[in-house]
């Protein structure tokens, strides 16, 4: 009898979508403190639209000689426990995967991960919505780490792309401490971002006290801080030249299980959303691919084995 194995998602010449394929892998035990995870969703992120069409490949973030894994965020159910992990196997959890330079991702039916970077989904959560909040949430929630408590002048924060998956969940921790918040996004994503309990604008004005740019505006977000304002840009992008004073800060996200479980828990209780556009096959990793590309998506494509 075979070595077990599951099927995973990977490129080996990145080049978009269509180099997107399957292989079938060595199912491995985890290790002291690991678990293997039996994944129920994973969602496509823009990160992993990038890592397939080669533009993390082209800055040197990845060198991977065979191939490289998709896939940042997950769900699923535990399947085995390594010694010391106090997870009972049958248990759901959701978990990130970070780092770019990886031969493996969420986009699989098995996943083998630190037990520490996980989190236990409420009951009664929907596996493939929770899915979306450990890369997103764990990227606001640091980026609001670093953006710190406001000061009682010059709160006034410019959250750039306020209506996708991270500008959202960083709308609603910043305003919890003490930022006065305003959201950048397009005039159809009003009714949304105001909903959040922030200001609104669709226009690119300059000014703001500190800027959380999760929509990667770059330079261009940069020039909408005072001087001597905060700029919180999201890595892994191009480092920004100083300018005016400005103090420049990154976030760079890392799994943090407990952290992941408080989110979960703020989800369960209806005070961060999770929204999910479609659930889609594994199989159909690359069109999903192609439509997110498309744009204009509120939600998230989530793939499931």
């Amino acid at each position: 009898m075979g070595t077990p194995t599951f099927r995973t998602a990977v490129v080996r010449v990145p080049n978009g979508p269509d180099s997107i394929e399957f292989i079938d892998r060595p199912l491995r035990e985890p290790g002291p403190g690991e678990i293997r995870v039996r994944v129920a969703a994973a969602p496509v992120n823009p990160v992993d639209l990038a890592v397939a069409a080669g533009f993390f490949h082209g800055l040197g973030a990845i060198d991977q000689p065979e191939h490289t894994g998709l896939g940042w965020d997950f769900s699923g159910t535990v399947e085995a426990v390594g010694e010391g992990v106090d997870l009972a196997v049958g248990t759901r959890v959701a978990g990130l995967v970070g780092g770019l330079d990886r031969d493996f991702g969420t986009y699989a039916e098995q996943l083998v991960v630190p037990a520490a970077d996980v989190a236990e989904v409420p009951e009664g959560q929907d596996l493939a919505a929770v899915s979306t909040v450990p890369l997103n949430g764990l990227t606001a929630a640091q980026l609001v780490d670093l953006l710190g408590d406001a000061p009682q002048q010059g709160n006034r924060l410019l959250v750039t792309g306020a209506a996708g998956a991270v500008g959202g969940y960083v709308v609603t921790l910043a305003q919890e401490r003490g930022w006065r918040v305003t959201g950048l996004a397009r005039p159809a994503d009003e009714e949304f971002v105001r909903g959040l309990g922030a200001d609104f604008t669709d226009r690119e004005i300059e000014g703001w006290d500190a800027v959380a740019d999760t929509a990667a505006l770059q330079e261009r977000g940069r020039d909408l801080v005072r001087d001597g304002g905060v700029f919180v840009g999201v890595q892994p992008v191009s480092p920004i030249a100083p300018d005016r004073g400005i103090d420049l800060r990154a976030v760079n996200v890392v799994p943090d299980g407990a952290r992941l479980a408080d989110l979960l828990a703020r989800t369960a209780a209806g005070e961060l959303p999770t929204r999910v556009h479609a659930v889609v096959p594994l199989a159909d990793a690359a069109d999903a691919h192609r439509s997110f590309a498309k744009g204009g998506i509120r939600g998230r494509y989530v793939l499931q084995p």
